[in-house]
């Protein structure tokens, strides 16, 4: 949401409305509010009529487009995104021992080419690309496995291009085309 008018207590418009229902909504494919939090927070937004009634549902979001560029890290574990999350321009995935799973298929993907950067100690890698990705992971260095990747028959046009790099030492990334 922009930022509120000196007078709070001024009734909000329908533009303010939408704005702050998307910024709860984006705040839930982020992964920074749960689902009930979520209900909870688009309820406040929908039964507001002033601004100052927006500010309890909009607290402690992150600022819309605050980056482009997010970290997921396990020391070991599972480290899993799938359904419909916001994917960054840059995504960094680091896990010392454990498995990486990354569903991109139903994801969110504002971006034309997506950067995965992998630094994995052990533990298998596998990443769901949207049926129409284009994927290059030229710059990815495996230690012990090659990668698996078998690309589509039919390739589709106007898909993002999801470029992997980094360093994998022990373990197989395997990379599939969603099929729907």
């Amino acid at each position: 949401m922009t930022s509120l008018p000196e007078d709070s207590s001024s009734l909000i418009s329908e533009d303010d409305r939408d704005t702050a229902v998307q910024r709860v909504q984006e705040a839930y494919a982020e992964g920074h509010v749960s689902h009930e939090e979520m209900d909870e927070r688009l309820h406040q937004v929908l039964t507001a009529k002033t601004h100052s009634d927006l500010v309890p549902a909009l607290a402690s979001l992150p600022e819309k487009n605050a980056g482009t560029t997010s970290t997921i890290a396990a020391a070991g574990g599972r480290i899993k995104r799938q359904g419909a999350w916001r994917v960054p321009r840059v995504l960094k995935v680091a896990s010392a021992y454990g498995r990486v799973h990354l569903d991109l298929s139903r994801a969110v993907i504002e971006h034309q080419v997506v950067d995965v950067d992998l630094q994995l100690g052990t533990g298998r890698a596998k990443i769901t690309v949207p049926r129409d990705a284009i994927v290059d992971f030229e710059d990815l260095h495996t230690g012990w496995k090659d990668t698996r990747y078998k690309p589509p028959r039919r390739t589709a046009s106007g898909g993002p291009t999801i470029r992997i790099s980094g360093t994998m030492g022990f373990g197989r990334l395997k990379i599939r085309h969603a099929r729907r």
